[in-house]
């Protein structure tokens, strides 16, 4: 790993996801943390400088669509204890689940666009796993 690299890690820790871990809770009622899998994209400048639109942005959208009254608000808070984000190679293995309280999303962030999981297919699978 870089120095480019090396800083980017450094703002994401510092900035970028408390920042949304913040709104999360803005948007539900409940901080919900972020574990990434470093080791996965560290080395990977693209990824790190798409990760949080990719993914941390897309969710939030998502949620804002699913907390829109009380009982959406309500099955997120009691649903989902902590995202999980792994870099992965190709958009062939992208994947989310919801397994105890885990979200967990695969994308391959320096594909951008092409590689993350969109607001509308996240919100669909929490939707239907909530």
């Amino acid at each position: 790993m870089g120095l480019n690299e090396r800083r980017k890690v450094e703002e994401l820790k510092r900035d970028t996801f408390p920042a949304r871990v913040l709104e999360i809770e803005e948007i539900c009622g409940k901080a919900i943390p972020y574990e990434i899998d470093w080791e996965s994209i560290s080395d990977d400048a693209a990824a790190l400088n798409f990760i949080d639109n990719l993914s941390c942005h897309r969710l939030n959208m998502a949620l804002r669509m699913i907390c829109q009254d009380e009982m959406g608000k309500q099955a997120v808070r009691e649903g989902v204890k902590l995202v999980k984000l792994k870099n992965v190679k190709d958009a062939e293995s992208r994947q989310i689940s919801l397994t105890d309280g885990v979200l967990e999303m695969h994308c391959a962030y320096a594909l951008g666009t092409t590689g993350m999981l969109g607001d509308n297919e996240i919100r669909q699978y929490l939707e239907k796993h909530l």
